[in-house]
C-alpha cells in the first residue's frame, strides 16, 4: 500500500503566500510564469495572482530566463533537469515549488515553501482522482 500525505486548500494558500513573499524579495522581476500542465498549472495561477504576473506559459519547448518556472513538487529532479535544458540562460533559472522532497539534494535555483514530511506520495487537491486511480 502506498502511503500518502494529503494537502488541503488552506495549506496550498499558505504555501503560495510564503512563496510570494520570498519571490518578491528577489533582486529581479519576471515577465511571465512557465509551467507544466500536469502539476504546475494551479500553483502557477495562484502565484500569478499574488505576484501580479498576467502571462502563464504552459508546456513550452523554449523558456525565457525572465519567466519564473513553477511546479507543485520537487521530487526526483526529473522535471528540473528537463526544464533547465530549455532555458535560454540556465544560470538565471528560478524554479519554484510548493514542496521539496525531504532527503534530496536541491539545485541552488530551487525555491520551495516547505519540505515533505517523509517519503509519502503528496496528494494535492487537484490530483486526488489520479492518486486513487493509480493506487487501485
Amino acid at each position: 500500500m502506498v502511503t500518502s500525505q494529503n494537502v488541503d486548500w488552506d495549506e496550498i494558500e499558505s504555501m503560495v503566500k510564503t512563496l510570494s513573499k520570498t519571490i518578491s524579495k528577489l533582486p529581479r522581476t519576471f515577465t511571465s510564469i512557465s509551467t507544466v500542465s500536469r502539476g504546475g498549472l494551479i500553483p502557477s495561477r495562484l502565484l500569478a495572482d499574488h505576484l501580479g504576473i498576467e502571462k502563464i506559459l504552459v508546456d513550452k519547448k523554449k523558456i525565457s530566463s525572465d519567466s519564473l518556472f513553477v511546479d507543485d513538487i520537487y521530487d526526483t529532479g526529473e522535471t528540473f533537469n528537463k526544464i533547465i535544458s530549455m532555458i535560454d540562460e540556465p544560470s538565471k533559472l528560478v524554479f519554484v515549488t510548493l514542496f521539496a522532497r525531504r532527503g534530496k539534494k536541491y539545485p541552488e535555483q530551487l525555491i520551495y515553501a516547505t519540505k515533505t514530511k517523509n517519503s509519502a506520495y503528496v496528494v494535492f487537491p487537484w490530483d486526488k482522482l489520479e492518486f486513487k486511480r493509480d493506487t487501485h
